[in-house]
């Protein structure tokens, strides 16, 4: 029998902490969760300096007209929230249903998916990283045939405990492959809903630049080529952290521009879309991903790229 490598065993070992840790989380409350994310946010802030540099630095691009004091508070925030959306992974995959239901403390705009299916449509949930998104996909698996794609985690041991979670509602994952478009594709001619991330930065040669908050991103265009197959509808959906309490789940109106079969003005109305969810509560979202790297790979040559050459 072929005995584990040192890395492999080490990988293994931090899986299984780490789904222990999430199976411990799961029993607790979210209003526990919340309060020992108030405790750890701040630890973060000061002591994981890349995280802090990040949030910050799109801060000053986004919100260019806060101050000091303003954009660090708002920064503060930002990176509890992201401290709870982690602790709160367990609660989203692994406790009982029941208990994440009645965490769900209202759902808004959820005409907008019935009314897309009684026209025979398929909808699009563009679900921007924001509040806490594990919830929202619990919810849509609850309630709809849901379809999203998946890309397994690095620590691949965590890769079963992960889709499991995911999973377990009913959703059905698909790789980020050209075979995980065509389910897709199928799902929405089902008059189905799927699960978009519309704030990734895409391969290159799968996306365009588009203006996020008056700042060119680099934003995917699979979005245009599923509409135009598909005649879908699209929506943006949130799962909105009610601090102490539970979440509120948001479906909002896409931006028009979406249906476009222009790629630039189509990715602008995804981003338009996201940043009509953020303003819900802009302390929700995950400032610390790196949205403008591939600009400012391709800006090298300006006078202050050396301001953001480790970005």
């Amino acid at each position: 029998m072929t005995q584990p490598t040192g890395n492999t065993s080490r990988l293994f070992s931090k899986a299984s902490a780490i789904s222990w840790l999430w199976r411990q989380l799961s029993r607790w409350p979210v209003t526990r969760l919340w309060r020992i994310s108030s405790v750890l946010g701040p630890v973060v802030y000061r002591l994981n300096k890349r995280e802090r540099w990040v949030t910050e630095r799109n801060l000053t691009a986004v919100y260019p007209a806060l101050s000091n004091a303003e954009r660090h508070a708002l920064a503060k925030q930002s990176l509890k929230h992201s401290t709870a959306t982690m602790l709160e992974l367990g609660h989203a995959w692994m406790a009982e249903p029941q208990k994440v239901e009645t965490n769900i403390l209202a759902v808004y705009g959820r005409d907008k998916l019935d009314n897309a299916r009684t026209e025979s449509r398929g909808v699009i949930v563009l679900a921007p990283h924001f509040g806490n998104w594990e919830v929202l996909n619990f919810w849509l698996s609850s309630h709809f045939p849901f379809t999203a794609m998946y890309e397994p985690p690095k620590i691949i041991d965590l890769d079963p405990v992960i889709r499991h979670g995911r999973e377990r509602m009913g959703a059905s994952l698909v790789p980020t492959n050209p075979r995980g478009v065509a389910a897709l594709l199928k799902a929405l001619k089902r008059s189905e809903a799927i699960g978009m991330l519309p704030d990734q930065e895409p391969d290159w040669g799968s996306g365009v630049f588009a203006p996020f908050f008056g700042r060119d991103a680099y934003t995917a265009t699979l979005l245009p080529k599923l509409v135009a197959r598909t005649q879908a509808r699209v929506v943006t959906g949130v799962a909105l952290r009610v601090p102490g309490k539970g979440f509120e789940i948001h479906f909002l109106e896409a931006d028009e521009r979406v249906y476009s079969d222009d790629d630039v003005q189509s990715a602008t109305g995804v981003n338009a879309s996201v940043e009509a969810a953020i303003s819900l509560d802009p302390a929700q979202y995950q400032w610390e991903y790196k949205r403008y790297r591939k600009v400012v790979q391709e800006q090298q040559k300006l006078a202050n790229y050396r301001d953001y050459r480790l970005y």
